[in-house]
């Protein structure tokens, strides 16, 4: 449900006596990992970029739904059979997810790994299927057949055949667990970037602050804003490089878990906020609930704001960006 990465990461590459910027790109959980380190040397920095990734390889052995070893898979192995004890760091993810398809409505939801593939993006999809083919896809997916047992740290799937897999939020957790840990460690600066789910903490050597470029996403080689970023998180979930259109419509490849039909409306949206976990599960949701549902959902949670492109051409945003703060982003390019 995760679009590709579409964010353009603008690294001011300085060095100085008593700070070192280091940056690794490598593939992890499926996706490209960009991790950049500030340290007080070339070595330190470098150790704990190796501490990132292993890190984000242990989650990835806890959560992942297609490596058969992990536990996800073991839940999902023994769904309509029984209850599976999971980790207390799996169990809570979990949770977390649920509350996350409980305030979307269910726009958001983890059990859409069931979903019967049925949409094609790859140019070889020229026809609607049928309303009954559309509604089978989604017979197993229902966030509502997850059943938690905090007493015992289980997780059940009442439906045979039933899956759930944390796609992207997966990555937005690992970026967000990452930064805490480095942090604890005296890291005072750095990003982990998760293939677009990015969690930030401090400043690069001779800079306020880490600044990234939102992609205009009618125009992929140009940016539409620049933005200064410190102790936060960035998440865009969008359509534009992965979409199908039938009878003159746009059709997102991001699905509507309720539906099965693809998201409409909306190009592209970027979250900003405390937490690239909880700022994927609402880009991803938003994609879904289209502009207007979107607007209210983010109204409600403050410290998180937004900017969505529609399919219409027109730019939007939460009420906490400012027309004038929009302006000076703008500027910045």
């Amino acid at each position: 449900m995760k679009s590709s990465f579409i964010i353009f990461l603008v690294l001011f590459q300085f060095t100085a006596s008593a700070q070192v910027l280091k940056k690794r790109t490598t593939l992890l959980m499926g996706s490209k990992f960009e991790i950049t380190i500030v340290a007080k040397d070339a070595l330190t920095a470098t150790q704990n970029i190796d501490s990132v990734i292993a890190e984000i390889s242990r989650i990835e052995y806890l959560i992942s739904d297609w490596k058969p070893e992990t536990q996800i898979s073991k839940v999902n192995r023994n769904a309509g059979i029984k209850p599976v004890e999971v980790d207390k760091e799996v169990f809570d993810l979990t949770k977390r997810a649920l509350n996350l398809s409980k305030i979307t409505n269910g726009a958001f939801d983890i059990s859409f790994a069931a979903m019967d593939r049925i949409w094609k993006f790859d140019g070889s999809m020229t026809v609607m299927p049928d309303d009954e083919t559309v509604k089978k896809s989604v017979e197993k997916v229902g966030y509502e057949n997850i059943i938690l047992d905090s007493l015992n740290s289980t997780i059940f799937l009442k439906l045979k055949g039933m899956k759930i897999g944390f796609g992207a939020l997966g990555e937005g957790y690992a970026a967000d667990r990452c930064r805490n840990m480095m942090l604890a460690k005296g890291i005072k600066a750095g990003i982990v970037n998760g293939s677009g789910d990015m969690s930030t903490w401090g400043k690069p050597p001779k800079a306020k602050h880490w600044v990234i470029g939102i992609t205009n996403p009618f125009n992929k080689d140009s940016l539409f804003a620049v933005v200064p970023l410190k102790s936060a998180a960035v998440v865009t979930s969008g359509s534009y490089e992965k979409f199908v259109v039938l009878d003159g419509k746009r059709y997102s490849h991001i699905i509507n878990p309720v539906t099965g039909y693809p998201a409409t409306g909306l190009t592209s949206v970027t979250v900003f906020g405390p937490d690239a976990e909880f700022a994927n599960g609402f880009s991803t949701s938003m994609m879904v609930l289209g502009k207007d549902k979107a607007l209210k959902l983010i109204k409600a949670y403050p410290n998180y704001s937004c900017i969505m492109f529609g399919d219409d051409g027109k730019v939007y945003h939460s009420e906490n960006i400012s027309e004038k703060l929009l302006k000076k982003w703008k500027k910045g390019i």
